[in-house]
């Protein structure tokens, strides 16, 4: 049997391990935080450790001892950093690539093994449900293969993580940069689209663009004391 580890922050990503570990003859373990990764990594001695979607840094130790695969929504070296998806977007792209790396010291500037066509249609956690679905076959292939990955090459674009004062909703342009700012911040544990109305915060979501309009789901709350939301 071959130890397996899948480490995600996001609980969209269970149902399909679920799947996948049901009647598997190798032994397969998912993990969420940083502690459960630690124990799991040195209980298990992985083949591979794939991240799906991870909110921390990788100590060295582990990324330097194991083979650690993970999955960036960019053709790189463009784009390598932070909210791939929402820069993109911005970017006016419809369509990107998948790529899969294993995890150097350099955020995002490890050897590829892999890359795949992705959809930037929908709403932002239809776009990371489809990007789950392929990374899965990805796992499966560097399973069955094990490729040798390549380094990237050619020129290094930067994302920024974006912060939630920038999910406010714009104020000018066309209608199609309001649609695209909303279903790009529509998945959970995102800051949604917003705008503040007096002691109110309003969140849109569920967007559809029309030829003239653009509706949307509206969540009113209460500001906070502190004025955040």
């Amino acid at each position: 049997m071959t130890n397996y580890i899948v480490a995600s922050s996001k609980d969209w990503h269970r149902k399909a391990f679920a799947r996948r570990q049901s009647g598997a003859a190798d032994v397969w373990e998912y993990v969420s935080s940083p502690e459960e990764l630690e124990w799991a990594s040195e209980d298990y001695q992985p083949r591979y450790i794939f991240f799906l979607h991870w909110n921390w840094l990788v100590p060295k130790d582990i990324w330097s001892r194991y083979e650690c695969v993970c999955f960036h929504m960019t053709d790189v070296p463009f784009g390598r950093g932070g909210s791939p998806l929402q820069n993109l977007i911005e970017r006016g792209y419809s369509e990107t690539q998948l790529t899969a790396l294993r995890m150097s010291e350099e955020m995002d500037a490890g050897p590829v093994y892999v890359k795949r066509p992705l959809s930037l249609e929908g709403r932002a956690e239809e776009i990371y449900l489809r990007a789950g679905d392929i990374s899965w076959e990805l796992i499966d292939w560097i399973i069955r293969v094990k490729p040798e990955p390549v380094p990237q090459t050619g020129k290094v674009t930067l994302f920024k993580r974006r912060k939630p004062f920038q999910s406010v909703l714009p104020t000018n342009g066309e209608l199609n940069r309001v649609y695209d700012h909303i279903r790009m911040l529509d998945a959970p544990t995102y800051p949604r689209a917003f705008v503040e109305h007096g002691d109110y915060i309003l969140e849109f979501s569920q967007a559809e663009f029309g030829e003239e309009e653009v509706k949307a789901h509206v969540t009113i709350r209460k500001k906070q004391h502190d004025g955040k939301r």
